[in-house]
């Protein structure tokens, strides 16, 4: 088993672990049944199956369009490296989330991860199987693998599922060191370069009335940096009082994994409040 799948396996379960510890991992607050169903299954098909086959048949077709320049930046510089990595896959994938939460049909592939109405490491890979398919950020990071960068990817994601499994745990490492005046000002720096429990949380809270909440932004996986460069971020050093998807009937188990071959269900369990509007989030 390679190096950086062991530190990726230790990280999670590391998480899972803490939260085990410190808060309920497997029966959360307004859980339903169909929670673990969704995030057992989106979790397995995305690791064993939609990840290593994208990475694969992206170096396949970019081996097929322009064979001459496979392992063409093997001896690239690891920070210029990385940052191809930062700019090909994390901003790319700022972009594509964002998109998610402004265009319908996309938002129902990616409704899943917030259906959910709490926070926890089990929400880290929990999307629709297609979602993650299409992902554009995944299919460059096959090529850029094929371009001979595999050895900087195998780093790079251990440290992005790092932040980004932090930042959804509802053990909030941020939450005791903010409360530390002496570390306001590194905090400052932290909470605009990578994504935080406090700015990830914001982005899955439920009620657009609830001032620690912004479903409408904070879009960034690993580094918050993207939402802070294009006017997305809001940092409030606060926790929505609750989580999921305002306005919007609930969503079956075969639409949150597989829309649009299940339809969208669109009746409502209670009706939406007079003046308020339907919620692409």
């Amino acid at each position: 088993m390679p190096a950086s799948t062991i530190a990726i396996v230790a990280i999670y379960l590391g998480f899972a672990l803490l939260e085990l510890w410190r808060s309920n991992l497997f029966s959360k607050e307004e859980q339903s049944r169909d929670d673990g169903i969704v995030e057992a299954i989106s979790m397995t098909m995305l690791l064993a199956v939609t990840q290593p086959t994208v990475l694969l048949l992206a170096g396949k077709i970019a081996d097929t369009v322009a064979p001459q320049y496979a392992g063409a930046l093997s001896g690239l510089n690891i920070f210029a490296a990385i940052a191809l990595f930062l700019v090909l896959d994390d901003m790319l994938q700022y972009w594509w989330h964002r998109a998610s939460h402004s265009t319908p049909w996309l938002y129902n592939l990616h409704r899943a991860h917030h259906n959910a109405r709490y926070m926890s490491v089990r929400l880290v890979y929990r999307n629709n199987i297609i979602y993650y398919a299409m992902m554009p950020s995944l299919w460059m990071s096959g090529v850029l693998i094929w371009l001979g960068l595999g050895w900087v990817y195998a780093g790079y994601i251990v440290v992005k599922l790092l932040v980004i499994t932090g930042a959804h745990s509802d053990v909030a490492w941020d939450k005791p060191l903010y409360a530390k005046k002496w570390l306001s000002p590194v905090m400052w720096v932290v909470e605009r370069t990578i994504s935080t429990p406090a700015t990830h949380h914001a982005h899955h809270g439920r009620h657009a009335d609830d001032p620690a909440v912004h479903y409408k932004g904070n879009y960034g996986n690993l580094l918050f940096f993207w939402d802070v460069l294009f006017g997305t971020a809001k940092i409030t050093r606060t926790f929505p009082e609750s989580y999921g998807v305002e306005n919007l009937a609930p969503a079956t188990l075969g639409q949150q994994l597989l829309w649009p071959i299940f339809p969208e269900n669109k009746v409502m369990d209670e009706p939406v409040g007079e003046g308020t509007t339907a919620k692409v989030a």
